[in-house]
C-alpha cells in the first residue's frame, strides 16, 4: 500500500473490491516450491478451494487440510476438519486467516492457474 499509516491501511483492505481481495488472501507456498534451483513460483500465492494447506500458528498448529472454502467477503478460509464447538455444542467449520497457512501442495486442477502465478505449465 501506499500508506504507512495503519488506519487507512485497514480501510483500503476492508473497502477494497472483491478482485483486490482476492490478492490480499495469499499464503506463502512450502518450501518444497521455493528450495529448487531456480525456481519459478511466486513465495505467495492466493489461496483456492482444493489446495491443501498446513496451519502454522494458533490452537490447530501442526495440522493439515484440504480448503474447503474461500470467503473474500470475510477474508477467512475453512479447511476440511478443522472445527470448534459453539456454546450449544454443535461442531462449526473453524475461519482461518490465510496469513497463518502455509500452502503445502497446490491445486493443480486449472492450467491458467499456474500460469498466472508463473509456473508456466510446470508440473511438480
Amino acid at each position: 500500500m501506499a500508506t504507512i499509516k495503519a488506519r487507512k491501511q485497514r480501510k483500503r483492505a476492508f473497502n477494497a473490491p472483491l478482485h483486490v481481495r482476492r490478492k490480499m488472501m495469499s499464503a506463502h507456498l512450502a518450501s518444497k516450491y521455493l528450495d529448487q534451483e531456480k525456481t519459478v513460483y511466486p513465495r505467495a500465492v492466493p489461496v483456492r478451494k482444493g489446495d491443501t494447506v498446513w496451519i502454522s500458528r494458533g490452537d490447530d498448529k501442526g495440522k493439515e487440510g484440504k480448503v474447503a472454502t474461500v470467503d473474500y467477503r470475510v477474508g477467512f478460509v475453512t479447511i476440511e476438519g478443522i472445527t470448534h464447538a459453539k456454546a450449544d455444542g454443535k461442531q462449526v467449520a473453524k475461519k482461518i486467516h490465510p496469513s497463518n497457512l502455509i500452502i503445502t501442495k497446490l491445486d493443480t486442477s486449472d492450467p491458467r492457474r499456474l500460469v498466472r502465478i508463473g509456473a508456466g505449465g510446470k508440473e511438480e
